[in-house]
């Protein structure tokens, strides 16, 4: 097959459980891509899809889910971000559960991050070679939420998270050569994303970032957009969407482990049902 096949990760904080799950059937099941893209918790959490280690997500979100050095008021007060940045991105990945750096590194797929120029409010993407030091900065950015998280600074600039820009980017993977595409999706099908609720405390803590309140304000106007765009790729064939059935009604910060592992089930269930489609979206034998 001549063109390019990539896969595009949302994120949703812990919706990406489902992605989780759904991953972990693709590496079960010999499911390859030339590149994929991951935002937020999508980026967080597909690293494990390039370093090869399935059930890796769901075995350390179990395993810490009530850990305060991982997801805590406790680090939001002491650190300025609700997900500890040395915990995530360096105790965790180093000393707990280990990440497999030399698997992705050898794993010829590439793999790219979205964050957003917290100054600018344009988005950036970064592809990630070996996931290490440097590496892990890009993806905390892309998962430093706004309000609970501090811009990552990197090179002399601040990023935060990805999703603020470009939620699901499609279109960014079109325009650099990947045709085709499976869209990992964290919310239904029948969604509508709605304004944010939370606006006016925004505005009062991003005061230091007005293109952030700018972006965040036309958020749910340019999510809405770029579903249109996704759904109609699928209906001309150039796109394979995955997503819930209906909506996964888990908190953005779930702490119930019943909760998390049942998010998970649902996107190994949902990969199964259609794991044939995939397949044969994706030329490979039955």
């Amino acid at each position: 097959m001549s063109d390019k096949i990539g896969i595009v990760l949302e994120g949703g904080a812990m919706r990406g459980m489902f992605t989780s799950g759904v991953l972990d059937v693709f590496m079960e099941n010999g499911i390859t891509f030339d590149a994929a893209v991951g935002v937020s918790a999508g980026a967080t959490f597909g690293c494990n899809f390039k370093s090869k280690q399935i059930g890796r997500a769901i075995r350390y979100n179990l395993k810490y889910a009530h850990d305060k050095r991982y997801c805590s008021f406790h680090s939001l007060i002491t650190s300025g971000n609700l997900y500890n940045a040395d915990f995530c991105y360096n105790v965790l990945p180093n000393r707990l559960d280990l990440f497999d750096y030399e698997a992705y590194a050898g794993n010829p797929m590439e793999f790219y991050v979205v964050v957003t120029d917290a100054e600018t409010g344009k988005t950036l993407y970064k592809k990630l070679e070996d996931c290490r030091e440097k590496d892990m900065l890009w993806m905390r950015a892309s998962a430093s939420m706004p309000l609970v998280s501090r811009p990552v600074e990197i090179d002399g600039g601040k990023f935060l998270d990805g999703g603020i820009t470009d939620s699901v980017p499609l279109e960014y993977f079109e325009s650099i050569g990947y045709a085709r595409n499976v869209v990992v999706l964290t919310q239904p099908r029948d969604f509508i994303k709605q304004p944010p609720k939370i606006l006016p405390l925004m505005k009062i803590i991003l005061r230091k970032y007005p293109k952030i309140i700018e972006a965040v304000t036309m958020r749910h106007l340019r999510y809405n957009k770029q579903r249109e765009f996704i759904f109609s790729r699928e209906k001309e064939g150039k796109a394979l969407v995955i997503c819930p059935e209906k909506a996964l009604g888990i908190s953005r910060t779930e702490k119930d482990t019943n909760e998390l592992k049942r998010v998970y089930e649902e996107g190994r269930a949902v990969a199964m049902k259609r794991l044939n489609e995939i397949q044969e979206f994706l030329g490979a034998a039955l």
